[in-house]
């Protein structure tokens, strides 16, 4: 995999331009990718390059981050707000969905842009930061609501924040007496792993329990860049937790999941969600249906250890909150039970 040496520009490829420049992107689809970036803008850093195969316009990593003219098709039931983040927001910044954890989003920078993203109407490089007093307000916010066990840093990508900034925050989270856990939602580990430093790691390191959710789509995400900044948040003690989102074209397919959830365990990240796609505007393409992704559950379920299932959940529209929809393996009224091949069982109820 990789680009020839000649072509890899060791920078974060901005436009259509450079991805046909660097052999990513034929020249007839620039225009089409020209267009679909002012939905959202194009970012694909060098270590995600590095996993593509230029010119295959498959390739299932360039498929997550090269704007496609399928985004600018709408389908009947895409949502402008998919998760109902908007309905949910008492400050700019802060989302209370549930009533004991809060999603904090404190800048809305990513290293790159998945074209599937769920807030790509938000998200981009003039996104910005709050302000401290912005802050000031959503940590205000968080202490005088006593049920808040939980908070979320997401974005975003909270790690796109300065290392200094982001251990303030994180120390001033941990000041509330009353959260317990904060987890950070992150793609850096697989799109920029060098931002992955001991000092990243230190400030992490807060006295709460702090959980980091990496976002990880396919098994080839896991290079040795990655597998190191992964290693060094693994040897720091900092559990980690896999997320994933089920993709056309990309990890729709039995192998690919069980692939993907065993690479993730070897590199000590326990699967936890396997999302379904939502209905965001300009990514129909890249949905599979629930019933597809339930039959890809059901393949799974005696191929892998359980540590290595993750629950597939649907958010549902509205801001209504994930719920598990993963295969229904009994039938009480027929008396029947799935066994781990999928292979249906008499079953008596008792």
């Amino acid at each position: 995999m990789g680009l020839p040496d000649k072509l890899h520009r060791r920078r974060t490829l901005r436009s259509a331009a450079d991805l046909v420049e660097a052999g990513i992107l034929s020249p007839d689809r620039a225009a089409d990718a020209d267009a679909a970036a002012g939905t959202l803008p194009i970012a694909v850093t060098p270590e995600l390059l590095d996993l593509m195969t230029p010119g295959d316009a498959a390739d299932p990593i360039a498929r997550q981050f090269i704007p496609s003219s399928a985004e600018l098709q709408a389908a009947p039931e895409d949502l402008p707000d998919p998760i109902g983040d908007d309905a949910r927001s008492p400050l700019k910044g802060l989302v209370h969905r549930y009533p004991d954890r809060v999603l904090l989003k404190p800048l809305l920078v990513c290293p790159v842009y998945c074209r599937f993203c769920f807030r790509r109407d938000a998200v981009g490089p003039d996104g910005g930061a709050l302000t401290p007093a912005e802050v000031d307000a959503t940590l205000a916010y968080i202490a005088a609501h006593p049920a808040i066990w939980e908070v979320v840093l997401s974005g975003g990508d909270p790690l796109m924040l300065g290392t200094a900034r982001l251990a303030a925050l994180l120390q001033r989270i941990a000041a509330i007496p009353h959260v317990a856990v904060v987890r950070i939602h992150t793609r850096i580990p697989i799109a920029d792993p060098s931002r992955v430093t001991p000092a990243l790691v230190a400030a992490l390191r807060t006295g709460l329990a702090t959980y980091v959710a990496i976002h990880c789509n396919h098994p080839r995400e896991l290079g040795e860049p990655q597998r190191q900044a992964i290693t060094r948040l693994a040897d720091a003690g900092i559990p980690l937790l896999g997320q994933s989102v089920l993709l056309k074209g990309v990890n729709d397919d039995v192998a690919t999941l069980e692939a993907l959830m065993r690479a993730l365990v070897r590199n000590r990240i326990k699967p936890y969600y396997l999302h379904q796609p939502d209905l965001v505007p300009g990514t129909a393409h890249l949905r599979p249906s629930v019933a597809e992704g339930q039959r890809l559950m059901a393949a799974l379920r005696g191929r892998l250890s359980g540590i290595a299932q993750p629950t597939y959940v649907l958010d549902i529209p509205g801001g209504h909150g994930k719920v598990p929809i993963g295969p229904n393996y009994i039938d009480l009224e027929a008396g029947l039970v799935s066994d781990p091949d999928g292979v249906a069982r008499p079953y008596d109820g008792s």
